[in-house]
């Protein structure tokens, strides 16, 4: 056993923990499965139960015998499972449709699990969660209850197979789908009183997915069911969320809780490769029997953030030294990412991606408050155009939560009702596709020929109580993920405890307080300013249970003193710690950079014997943190949550004051930032660059997400450096629902809403904070290989690169050069681009691709206090592939054009050129547009008023990025929105299809027609 395997020799011996595969969505292979029950043993875990819901023969065709080719592979999975000393428990879910009165019915049950029984298999399952609690006409003349059906069948199922080891999955399987309570339950009494006492029965707490299992709730449940519950745990599920992966520690259950339980089976991420420190944690806490003391599990990490320009630095109660068997889910996060690093270098080939429909999340048939955001501030999950639009301002009021929920769900495809539904709410979702993952040892296979007789319980008719919250809606775990499965990389470094970020050497806490002593930084009013702002009061009846927990990792890069001269609120104060990645800090307070400079890029130390592409401990702290809980963010995460809103709340500092500028704390937060972007794109990059494909295909999807957002901020960060925005521009970039409005993180963090309405993790929380949307397509299942555009304001430098693209584009998306003769090949640009490039340069974006792709072998670490080069790190100069540039007002833009832009281009383009023979038609009519401007028909007074703005966007067509677009345009609408413009439009001829699509995937739609011409339009 290694080192950092989980000792568990004192595990009681009654005691079942392992793993439920019981997600929807691609179930795992035999070949995963096999590696997880070798895993299983070595880290002292005993029990693995099939149930992935989408299999073929698991729940839509459960009558199903299995075929020999099918029976070979459950046979071997049986068989490998008791060679690692793991219990193979086969589930079954009829619960569908069954009749429990029909004895055929009984009967095809019973042959069943007698031919699974044949294939060695000695522990079975019967689940009859996530479906309507109701019996046929039949089942009721036989029946008395729901509950006594089900009794009946699982005794006599029991008794028929000889009394092996059974588990039975009750329908109401947690504490807020109980009727009414659990005490007052007739069905949880009737499981406890006729249900035979050798059966277990599984639970999952207070809710589907509990953030905490307390000893009272388990003491309740235990009592009705007169014996101790199998806890079916739901804490690392993904299968809700397309947007979510959680790499987060096994915590919110004490080990003092094992005495109580009969076990634990952990139902984790879809993604089988991304499990290791779920299931490993696990094994760690279940050996256990403390909790580390309390202090060390006091303070969440944005809590000591508030509290720090009170105390000074927050100093970590780090668990120097515990007992062995005291649990710190930290702690037990560092040894399991020591356990995980090798398994990135083992060489895996990818399966390739599953993409499946999303089913939508049913949202509870009441009205919404009339707290609506006027913008569409969310990703969409299920959507493909997202675009801004003001929603209707219902009259009922209701519960604010349920507006939470629309935030997080709404799209343009989805849109918002008078009644808070979304009209795809009412259609039936389409069923999930058939899957089969016992014919091939390393793939699932999708048979869509297959009808899927399973209906989401989304489409269901259960009545529902005129008030009931959202967490007590019978909504199962139905939001299919889209697997790849893809690679890694391992480096070998023993990382202990000792070396985590989590501890704060004495010299480097006194270095930082003294740095403190000698700031004149005052202390966070963050919370003020944002409720004196645009977000929304999102506070919650009764209040919110306060984050119990300590995030001791440090989240800055290594700092210097700051500025002396700063006299700024301190929305994310700084933390000393142990330095994570100790060179090339972008924080030294007196470091100034320039304005247009580059992002600032992490640097790879240089270690002996370790080669700048890999991966460390440090890396995968980072991606854990990204990727953590389903009610809590990781501690670098918050940062960058907290910076970026630090740094929008302050924009207005940036702006010059009398003779002395004070942006030094802006520029030193803007770095930070900036910093801890270029840190998570080189993880991605070396994510990517790692020998297991199989690992990289999964993480890479939310990975490229993440790295997108991050990506958009930045470029949004680089244009508010500029400072060409009004004092009151903290007005209007301010989201109306985000993480810092009221309510929303302690909504969040208190686990008294299931997670499902939080929809989108980091990323989202991080895009709400730009309240602009026109992302085209929802997640990507199966991401580029390259790693997401840079979008940047555009520099004077830039100008040629700019003309070229336009003359590449502006033929209906083609070159127009044959339309222009040599000495005149300058006209189109000079009459689409130029004016904006001369004349509104501060709205003008460009994208480029410094060759950042994810499976190169070079480094992205600038030296952030070096001269920027433009030659990045990969060796490649960035090229520039795209631009964006509008004009605040168009009728000023128009006139501006008339006095210095228009005389300039008739004297260079003199109106006899339209008489040579060698001008096509294109060429005249440029000629002639410069001459006859002033009597040129604009654009209709109604789009004017509603939409002034002007824009002109073009990107070559390009497959490394198809979502570069979306964020130039994105982020050039959030620098008119810092202006207050309300709204857009673009001027295109009618034959130019090619713009037309380009415009109507961006959220544009067609406002007016006139003379040839197209105006399209959208709001900010």
């Amino acid at each position: 056993m290694s080192e950092s395997s989980p000792e568990h020799s004192s595990k009681r011996k009654d005691f079942i923990c392992g793993v439920v595969e019981g997600f929807y969505g691609r179930p795992w292979t035999t070949e995963q499965r096999k590696d997880l029950f070798i895993k299983l043993k070595k880290w002292g875990l005993d029990m693995y139960v099939y149930a992935p819901k989408d299999d073929y023969k698991h729940r839509a065709y459960w009558r199903e015998l299995y075929t020999v080719e099918e029976a070979e592979h459950l046979t071997s999975l049986i068989s490998e499972a008791k060679a690692h000393d793991v219990t193979f428990c086969y589930a079954l879910s009829p619960g569908l449709d069954i009749t429990y009165s029909s004895q055929k019915e009984i009967t095809t049950l019973k042959r069943k699990l007698e031919q699974v029984s044949q294939f060695g298999c000695t522990c079975f399952a019967l689940l009859f969660d996530d479906i309507e609690p109701e019996m046929s006409e039949s089942d009721k003349q036989i029946f008395q209850s729901f509950a006594h059906a089900q009794v009946s069948v699982t005794n006599e199922i029991h008794q028929h197979l000889g009394c092996p080891r059974f588990l039975l999955c009750p329908t109401q399987y947690c504490s807020t789908r109980a009727v009414p309570t659990v005490n007052s339950s007739e069905y949880l009494n009737t499981l406890g009183e006729k249900l035979s006492r050798e059966i277990d029965v599984m639970w999952t707490g207070p809710k589907v997915i509990s953030k905490t299992l307390t000893t009272e709730c388990i003491e309740e449940i235990t009592q009705v069911l007169r014996r101790p519950p199998v806890i079916w745990d739901n804490l690392h599920a993904n299968d809700y969320d397309q947007k979510r992966i959680f790499l987060g520690p096994y915590c919110g259950r004490s080990p003092e809780l094992i005495p109580l339980l009969r076990g634990v089976l952990s139902n984790p991420n879809c993604e089988y490769n991304a499990n290791m420190i779920p299931i490993w944690s696990l094994a760690h806490w279940a050996s256990c029997s403390l909790d580390a003391p309390a202090h060390m599990e006091a303070v969440s990490w944005d809590i000591r953030l508030e509290r720090e320009g009170e105390r000074g630095v927050c100093e970590d109660e780090a668990p120097v030294s515990l007992g062995r068997h005291v649990y710190h889910h930290r702690q037990a996060l560092r040894q399991a990412i020591n356990e995980w690093l090798p398994e990135f270098s083992i060489p895996k080939t990818s399966q390739g991606p599953v993409i499946k429909p999303q089913p939508p999340v049913s949202v509870p048939p009441v009205p919404m408050v009339p707290i609506v955001p006027s913008v569409n501030t969310c990703m969409s999950l299920t959507g493909s155009v997202a675009t801004s639009s003001t929603a209707s301002i219902p009259t009922v009021h209701t519960s604010q939560l349920q507006a939470l929920a629309d935030v997080c769900s709404a799209s343009p495809d989805r849109p918002i009702t008078s009644t808070g539904i979304s009209s795809i709410e009412t259609l039936n979702p389409i069923p999930n596709p058939v899957m089969n993952s016992l014919v091939s040892p390393t793939k699932v296979i999708l048979n869509e020929s297959i009808p899927n007789p399973i209906i989401p319980l989304a489409s269901s008719n259960i009545a529902l109580p005129s008030e009931i919250p959202v967490s007590t809606l019978p909504v199962p775990m139905l939001g299919l993920k889209s697997l790849d499965t893809d690679a890694n990389e391992k480096i070998d470094i023993n990382e202990t405890l000792s070396n985590d970020s989590i501890l704060e050497t004495a010299s480097f806490i006194e270095e930082i307080k003294k740095d403190k002593e000698d700031d004149d930084i005052i202390v966070d009013d963050l919370e003020a300013n944002a409720e004196q702002q645009q977000n929304g009061d999102m506070s919650l009846e009764g209040g919110s249970a306060s984050p119990t927990r300590v995030e001791p990792l440090d989240v800055d890069p290594p700092s210097a003193t700051a500025d002396s001269d700063v006299v700024m609120n301190d929305g994310a104060s700084e933390n000393g710690s142990m330095q994570v990645e100790p060179s090339n800090s972008p924080l030294s307070g007196d470091m100034m950079v320039e304005p247009m400079g580059e992002a600032t890029d992490a640097t790879d130390e240089a270690v002996e014997g370790i080669n700048a592409n890999s991966l460390t401990c440090d890396d995968l702290i980072l991606l854990c943190d990204l990727f953590y809980l389903p009610f809590e963010h990781g501690s670098r995460g918050l940062r960058l949550l907290h910076d970026y809103h630090w740094l929008t709340t302050h924009a207005a500092s940036i702006l010059p004051r009398g003779n002395k500028p004070e942006t030094s704390e802006w520029r030193r937060r803007q770095r930070r930032f900036l910093w801890w972007g270029a840190r998570v794109r080189r993880l991605a990059r070396r994510i990517g660059a790692a020998a297991n494909r199989e690992l990289q295909t999964e993480l890479r999807p939310y990975l490229w997400d993440l790295c997108g957002v991050i990506e958009l901020l930045a470029a949004f960060v680089r244009w508010l450096e500029l400072g060409k925005f009004p004092q009151n521009v903290t007005n209007n970039i301010q989201g109306t629902y985000t993480w810092f409005s009221r309510g929303w993180r302690e909504a969040f963090e208190s686990g008294n809403q299931e997670p499902w309405v939080f929809r989108g993790g980091l990323s989202a929380d991080l895009r709400r904070l730009l309240p602009v949307e026109c992302s085209p397509v929802p997640h990507a299942h199966c991401p580029p290989a390259r790693l997401p555009l840079a979008v940047r304001p555009y520099a004077p430098a830039d100008e040629n690169a700019v003309c070229a693209i336009c003359h590449k584009t502006c033929r209906d998306g083609s070159d127009c050069s044959d339309l222009f003769p040599s000495d005149l090949q300058t006209l189109p640009a000079d009459r689409l681009v130029v004016p904006f490039l001369t004349l509104t340069p501060e709205f003008c974006m460009v994208v480029e691709d410094d060759g950042g792709c994810l499976d190169d072998n070079c480094d992205e670490g600038d030296d952030p206090e070096s001269e920027k080069s433009d030659i990045k790190p990969t060796g490649v100069k960035p090229e520039i592939v795209g631009y964006a540039c509008a004009a605040l007002n168009s009728r000023e833009f128009y006139k501006k054009q008339e006095i210095a832009w228009i005389p300039e281009m008739c004297r260079k383009y003199p109106l006899e050129l339209t008489e040579r023979e060698d001008l096509s038609q294109a060429a005249k009519e440029c000629i002639r547009h410069f001459h006859e401007f002033s009597s040129l028909e604009r654009a209709p007074e109604s789009v004017l008023r509603a939409q002034p703005a002007l824009l002109t966007c073009c990107v070559l067509p390009m497959v490394s990025d198809p979502h570069a677009p979306a964020r130039l345009l994105t982020c050039l609408l959030a620098a008119l929105r810092a202006h207050g413009a309300s709204g857009v439009h673009v001027c295109i001829n009618e034959t130019d299809h090619y713009l037309q699509q380009f415009y109507t995937k961006l959220g544009f739609v067609e406002a007016a027609r006139s003379a040839g011409r197209v105006f399209l339009a959208r709001a900010i």
